[in-house]
């Protein structure tokens, strides 16, 4: 598995957070196939695919992960998807789910396109530069519970519950953003988020708006600890609840805690 991390304990189970947008014709077929892949080499977990890209947190031996990715990769356009790997003592799914979706991730904005409409992509050695410049807005785009968990120093928190009610809330926000003209940066869990997200302030007429690349788990991974301007825990959606600096594993008190340091 060509992109796992190195500088972590060995784990027995290998997690795998990953998404891509490009187009699929038959999102059926791509998921009878990919259910029955992941399904004979004991992956738990959720994978979704839409006619816009797949999205999804699978765990399980290693090598099973490295059949999925590899199955994946083969599809047209999807040669180029990011992995962001992590570790777990136990499943932290308690089944597989393999579904077809309208929505990748769900914003309920027609017309919105991810792929040739995000914001510009920061890589994560240069995101503190971005967001410590004081003409820079930064933007979690997650909802409050994560925030709650853990975020970057003087992001702003939209308040929400739901990334559907994030566009409700942008507009809102929207005319004092332009009359600051400040930059926009924007950030999420694995990035996926952030390319709707972005692709929306984009369509407002906003030109300067960049975002995270891999998100705040590629952040955790490659930027050093005494260097990090993260706060916190970064919540995952599996029983490991959250992750800290180096992607060491977090209880969801200790995540809390350091959130309100």
């Amino acid at each position: 598995m060509g992109q796992r991390m190195t500088g972590l304990p060995e784990y027995p189970l290998t997690v795998a957070a990953l998404y891509h947008f490009a187009a699929i014709a038959e999102p059926a077929a791509v998921r009878d196939a990919l259910h029955a892949l992941c399904d004979g080499q004991g992956l738990c977990g959720t994978l979704l695919i839409a006619h816009e890209g797949v999205n999804g947190t699978l765990a399980g031996p290693e090598a099973g992960i490295a059949a999925l990715i590899h199955a994946i990769r083969a599809m047209p356009g999807f040669e180029p998807i990011e992995v962001k790997y992590s570790g777990a003592h136990e499943r932290p799914f308690k089944r597989l789910k393999v579904k077809v979706k309208r929505e990748i991730v769900t914003m309920g904005v027609p017309d919105i396109d991810p792929v040739h409409g995000q914001g510009a992509y920061v890589e994560p050695k240069d995101w503190n530069a971005l967001i410590a410049d004081p003409d820079t807005v930064v933007i979690d785009t997650r909802n409050s519970f994560e925030f709650a968990q853990g975020t970057f120093s003087g992001s702003v928190d939209p308040g929400t519950e739901r990334f559907t009610q994030f566009p409700a809330w942008f507009d809102a926000q929207a005319e004092q953003l332009r009359q600051s003209g400040k930059k926009i940066a924007m950030f999420c869990t694995g990035g996926i988020r952030c390319e709707k997200a972005t692709a929306y302030v984009r369509a407002q007429g906003f030109d300067e708006v960049y975002h995270l690349k891999g998100g705040i788990l590629k952040y955790l991974e490659e930027v050093p600890a005494e260097q990090s301007l993260f706060e916190g825990g970064c919540f995952v959606f599996d029983e490991r609840v959250a992750l800290g600096q180096g992607l060491e594993l977090l209880d969801v008190e200790r995540a809390v805690a350091k959130g309100g340091e």
